[in-house]
């Protein structure tokens, strides 16, 4: 009896040791399973959303497809970022679950756990001694890798994948190989695409690396290899990875979000002691400080190393195969943009790499398994190089030292997922409209459709509260042609004023100068409420729909230049809200037009006469000029050519028959049309697939 509850405690002892340490970092209320307050913003919002929407939808097949979050630019629950394993193992409870409902604490813990538990197993290949294993065990729980994904991205929180795979590629038997295997690689798949990349990729080196040591004959490699790929491919096709096309997974930021050559030694703000190393913008893809007490703890075990009493060379020497794939990932994670330090070496790539590599643009997290790799390693010389007395000793304060010294990067985390619980975000949509608003429609959409708009979170919370389909998300990656689709279903309806009899729709600035002058005042409602522009098809014919005043006309809404102001249109200036069709994202000097046709629309005063316009042309090899046509309230001006890369002003009178025009029409409307736009790819100065001609810096009515 006593050796069977000594067995059970040894066991139990790194469970324990994960839980302590989860209520020490997270603290206990993000456990309760009502409590959003902590997921109230930016991709936890959307991790907690993509979940309540899939809870909320019917059974598809696939299984993890998300219909309700995104309605036609929505796509599987991995692109939410949603866990599917948990969701899915969660949606079969749906109904006996309370309304709000969320599992990201409970992944939290279970995280710590099993990271403490694969660690224990690891340090269990290199000695049998229970202190030094729970003492090892316990600094894996103070990575702050692990730790500053906690409030960012959960689902990479599960950092005891990678540990699993490395203990199983470390350990010496061949028992139950192909379960083992296949659990961890199928429930990998349904967590999250980076971490079975990395898990993977140790798989196969561990696959290869036994077929070569004839521990596995070729024909039983060949089987594992092909069912396990299939059973990945089931798992990655049920959570819905196949939703996007593998052209529409990738994007841009290979070579920016990479780990820095110190990354091991960058405290970025996560120590007391120790000052953060100068680096790069996109450093923190790739962040891996060991903290201070791995640190004076690798000085401990590279002085025993040097004693020659450890062995590592031998132990090395066994994993060929093994250390051949994590130096892999090492390349592939400091990219092609080598930094070091504050310094940059750079060497090309084939376009086609760089297309690849950008399905893991975040490259920097291929990192992950080196940095496990490497504190194994140093835990395996401190132990080996000493007496156990005193490895325990140096384990003891090393682990004393990280947890302290760590707090400086921890504790904010710690004090964010604390704060005051609650089962329901603030919301700006207060008004009586809404909850009538919802009882009438089916849907809720934002003009015009894209990812991440200004105010997705409040509309997809509120579809969320009401059971209806939004397409207002925020999706980790979205399928273009449906996107474009959308886009152009949109124009047809601004154009027509045709709206969807079950839809309620919200407009961003530049839908309300497109949709202003087609919208039925006499059936359809279309004010400003709690800071939204709602276009309600049908509303004024409801007879249950509550009534709202509405205070002024379409026209009246679309916004006024002020004579002498000189508006900008850089990114965050106020120009934002004269832009109509045709212009692309603002950036640091202004904006460019995108295709051939782009318009302003604007309301002015009786006494405006002239239109100063600051411009910019892109002016590739070939390309002397750009050549633009403007037409202002559909009367043409004298064409104009653009010469110079900067520094072109547009004058522009309003002359009596246009003033006309603007008085008749309520505003003034400038349409350019640009018969030389040309996009950097097809010009071959970039990648750049948009059509550009002119980019405007500054507008300014005398």
């Amino acid at each position: 009896m006593k050796d069977s509850a000594r067995r059970l405690a040894v066991t139990l002892l790194p469970l324990m040791i994960g839980v302590l340490a989860f209520f020490i970092v997270v603290g206990p209320r993000a456990l309760n399973p009502q409590n959003i307050a902590w997921l109230g913003q930016g991709d936890p919002a959307t991790h907690y959303l993509g979940w309540v929407f899939f809870r909320q939808s019917p059974w598809t097949f696939p299984l993890g497809l998300n219909p309700t979050y995104g309605l036609e630019l929505g796509n599987g629950l991995i692109f939410s970022d949603s866990n599917p394993l948990l969701a899915l193992l969660f949606k079969p409870f749906a109904a006996l679950l309370p309304e709000t409902f969320q599992y990201f604490g409970l992944w939290f813990l279970g995280c710590f756990m099993l990271q403490s538990w694969f660690a224990w197993k690891l340090l269990g290949l290199i000695t049998p001694n229970v202190t030094l294993r729970a003492l090892g065990a316990a600094l894996f729980l103070f990575a702050p890798p692990m730790i500053m994904r906690i409030p960012v991205h959960l689902s990479l929180a599960g950092h005891f994948v990678i540990l699993a795979a490395l203990y199983l590629a470390l350990r010496p038997g061949d028992e139950r190989r192909r379960l083992a295997w296949g659990a961890l690689l199928g429930c990998t798949a349904l967590i999250h695409a980076y971490l079975l990349a990395m898990v993977a990729l140790i798989w196969v080196a561990d696959l290869a690396a036994r077929c070569f040591k004839n521990k596995l004959t070729v024909r039983n490699a060949a089987v594992e290899l092909v069912v396990l790929f299939a059973l990945v491919s089931v798992c990655c096709w049920q959570a819905g990875y196949f939703s996007v096309s593998g052209a529409d997974a990738a994007s841009d930021g290979f070579g920016l979000y990479r780990a820095n050559l110190l990354t091991l030694f960058s405290a970025n703000a996560w120590s007391y002691v120790l000052r953060d190393l100068p680096g790069g913008v996109g450093d923190t893809e790739g962040f891996g400080f060991l903290g201070f007490g791995l640190l004076l703890l690798a000085l401990c075990g590279v002085v025993g190393w040097l004693q020659g009493r450890t062995g590592l060379g031998e132990r090395l020497r066994r994993y060929p195969v093994l250390l051949l794939a994590l130096s892999g990932l090492m390349v592939f994670a400091v990219s092609n943009n080598i930094a070091f330090g504050p310094l940059n070496f750079s060497y090309p790539l084939p376009e086609k790499i760089i297309a690849i590599a950008n399905i893991f643009r975040g490259s920097g997290r291929m990192f992950w398994p080196v940095y496990y790799a490497v504190i194994l390693v140093i835990v395996f010389l401190v132990i080996r190089a000493n007496e156990p007395r005193t490895a325990i000793c140096l384990l003891a304060m090393a682990l004393m030292v990280q947890a302290a010294d760590t707090h400086r990067g921890w504790a904010p985390i710690r004090q964010h997922l604390m704060m005051e619980p609650s089962s329901r975000w603030a919301t700006p949509m207060v008004d009586p409209f809404w909850q009538s608003a919802a009882a009438h429609y089916q849907k809720i959409r934002w003009l015009t459709p894209q990812n991440h708009s200004s105010q997705w979170m409040s509309v997809a919370a509120f579809a969320a509260v009401h059971g209806m389909a939004t397409d207002a998300v925020y999706l980790g990656r979205m399928a273009q042609a449906p996107l474009e689709e959308a886009g152009r279903r949109a124009s047809e309806i601004m154009a027509s004023g045709q709206y969807d009899p079950d839809t309620l729709y919200l407009l961003g600035d530049r839908a309300l100068l497109r949709a202003f002058s087609n919208i039925h005042t006499t059936t359809d409602l279309f004010t400003r409420i709690d800071g939204f522009l709602v276009l309600a098809p049908g509303w004024k014919q409801c007879r249950e729909c509550l009534q709202v005043s509405v205070e002024k006309t379409p026209q009246q809404r679309v916004p006024e230049l002020a004579s002498g102001q000189e508006m900008r249109f850089s990114y965050g200036d106020a120009g934002q809200v004269f832009l109509a069709g045709g212009w692309s994202d603002p950036e640091p000097f202004g904006i460019w037009s995108s295709g051939t046709d782009a318009e302003l629309v604007m309301r002015v005063a009786d006494s405006a006469r002239s239109l100063r316009l600051e411009t910019v042309a892109f002016l590739p090899p070939g390309h002397a000029r750009q050549d633009v046509v403007i037409k202002l309230n559909g009367i043409e001006s004298p064409p104009i050519s653009l010469d110079k890369p900067d520094g072109n002003i547009l004058e522009l009178n309003l002359t009596p028959a246009i003033r006309q025009r603007i008085r008749e029409d309520g505003l003034l409307r400038v349409q350019l049309q640009f018969a030389d736009a040309i996009s950097p790819r097809q010009s071959g100065v970039s990648n750049d697939a948009r059509q550009l001609a002119m980019g405007l810096k500054t507008l300014t009515v005398n």
